[in-house]
């Protein structure tokens, strides 16, 4: 599948990731970007920069309202891409005091993807085929103690999305898990280097896309880190033990 002349939906087109995938998507010759966010507001410097092709679209994707209300716009979509996600909890799974967060992050990160992915399948299917992308993190290989549940819902959607791809291959509809390391924007300004630039992602993601490429690791942390766990998952998975919610 080409870039170039296709037509475009974009979680989360408000985020340090998402506003490359717009931007990247327009670079590319894209015919048109649905750009989502839940406040229209925050979209408006991305649409600026071209409002006959970036269109805006409120769009939560935990509200089946809203996502009906998205399908029922955006029929001449063959590209989706799933980059909504969020980050909420830091104290791991058993010192967090309770489990609000850790439902927030799966109802976002898995069942708000997989809503997606289930509302917009028909549409790939009646526009050719098309692709999905799925924004993950290399957290859904190996997590994070710190960021248990975070890493057990992109674990989840990683799975999800295999299964979707199975699920959808007869329709000729690419499905593809993109899984960074440590990306550089306000969600891990805390975390050390090294980080993998916003755009870098977008970039990676868009050519797995014409490459026809169904996993793709942004960045050379991630890439590296993808490499350890086929050599040796439980050493990664030990290194990573390490890094425990503060006390």
């Amino acid at each position: 599948m080409q870039i170039e002349n296709a037509v475009v939906l974009v979680t989360g087109a408000n985020g340090g990731i998402g506003a490359e995938f717009v931007t990247a998507l327009h670079q590319a010759g894209a015919a048109r970007i649905y750009a989502c966010a839940r406040k229209l507001e925050s979209l408006s410097r991305l649409v600026a920069a071209d409002p006959e092709r970036i269109v805006p679209l409120s769009l939560d994707i935990t509200d089946q309202l809203s996502i009906q209300a998205a399908v029922s716009q955006c029929q001449d979509v063959n590209l989706l891409i799933n980059n909504a996600g969020v980050l909420l909890n830091y104290q791991g799974c058993i010192a967090v005091p309770n489990l609000d967060d850790a439902r927030t992050e799966m109802e976002i990160n898995y069942f708000g993807t997989l809503a997606m992915c289930r509302a917009f399948a028909s549409i790939l299917k009646a526009n050719g085929g098309g692709a999905i992308i799925n924004i993950l993190s290399i957290l859904a290989r190996v997590p994070i103690p710190m960021t248990g549940s975070y890493s057990a819902s992109k674990a989840a959607e990683l799975s999800m999305t295999q299964t979707v791809r199975a699920e959808l291959a007869a329709q000729g509809t690419q499905v593809i898990a993109v899984m960074p390391g440590t990306v550089d924007t306000d969600m891990a300004k805390d975390y050390p280097p090294p980080k993998v630039s916003p755009a870098e992602v977008a970039k990676a993601s868009l050519q797995a896309v014409i490459d026809g490429i169904e996993e793709v690791y942004p960045g050379e942390q991630a890439t590296q880190m993808a490499a350890q766990i086929v050599d040796n998952l439980k050493a990664v998975e030990k290194q990573f033990a390490q890094m425990l919610p503060s006390t």
